[in-house]
């Protein structure tokens, strides 16, 4: 496996062997070098092509040595068009990096995306930023704050399908509906939730709570990170295929705060 495969790649914190980049020799801090690791790839929303492309980097990147363990890596990506993506990798080794089969990881990945490129969450709306907001959170390795942007989607998903569907938020006195009763009026009526999940809705709910409040350690938050975004990238997915709810939400505005107070 070359570095690029990697870097090509969500973050994780599994160690992946690598061909040796640095010909064995070892990279003192602050000094650069061009290294050949093929061509690195990540898909974007390209505004140009109005579609997600994938993004490529040049054969040769720089590389920058921080210590015996860690090198910094800078690159553009750019679309076939030529917008362009400005990417920033710290990558982390086992053992010395300078090695002949380093084994390494994805310390942490920050993009600066320029005015034709967009995350490829897009699609959705005004929950694109937040959903990017809790990647990069995650990609910090701050997982109680990645959680919080998943549960406010959650939160803000169901309450404007309960306005666009003519749902209430609120009982007849006034008193707004705890969460549970509002997403089970919701789903029952709309099926926000999907069909493979659907009896454990406020389950979800309920993990996403759990990891907010402090009941689980920052590592477990961690760890249930990408299950729990994909099943909130699920409700997404299910509420944007219901033209009808896709319709009527449209008609409100993604910009808005959702639900009544």
């Amino acid at each position: 496996m070359r570095l690029s495969e990697v870097l090509s790649k969500p973050p994780t914190l599994e160690f992946k062997q690598v061909e040796g980049f640095l010909k064995e020799k070892k990279l003192a801090a602050g000094k650069q070098q061009k290294i050949q690791v093929g061509r690195i790839a990540l898909n974007y929303f390209c505004k140009n092509c109005a579609d997600v492309r994938t993004f490529c980097s040049a054969e040769e990147i720089y590389c920058i040595g921080v210590n015996e363990h860690l090198v910094s890596i800078d690159c553009v990506l750019t679309c076939h068009c030529g917008a362009s993506v400005q990417i920033w990798f710290l990558v982390d080794c086992e053992g010395e990096i300078s090695g002949r089969a380093p084994e390494v990881r994805i310390l942490k990945r920050a993009e600066k995306l320029s005015p034709d490129a967009l995350l490829n969450t897009e699609q959705y709306g005004e929950f694109s930023e937040l959903l990017e907001k809790a990647q990069r959170a995650h990609r910090e390795r701050l997982g109680a704050g990645a959680v919080v942007y998943l549960r406010k989607i959650f939160e803000k998903i169901t309450q404007q399908t309960a306005t666009a569907a003519r749902i209430s938020c609120s009982y007849d006195n006034g008193k707004r509906k705890p969460f549970r009763n509002l997403l089970e009026e919701v789903d029952r009526q709309c099926s926000i939730i999907p069909r493979e999940f659907s009896a454990n809705g406020y389950r979800l709910f309920g993990e996403l709570s759990e990891i907010i409040h402090g009941e689980y350690n920052e590592e477990l938050a961690l760890q249930k990170y990408d299950s729990l975004y994909r099943l909130i990238v699920g409700i997404l997915d299910n509420v944007k295929i219901n033209k009808e709810l896709m319709t009527a939400i449209g008609s409100l505005g993604w910009d808005n705060d959702g639900g009544e107070q």
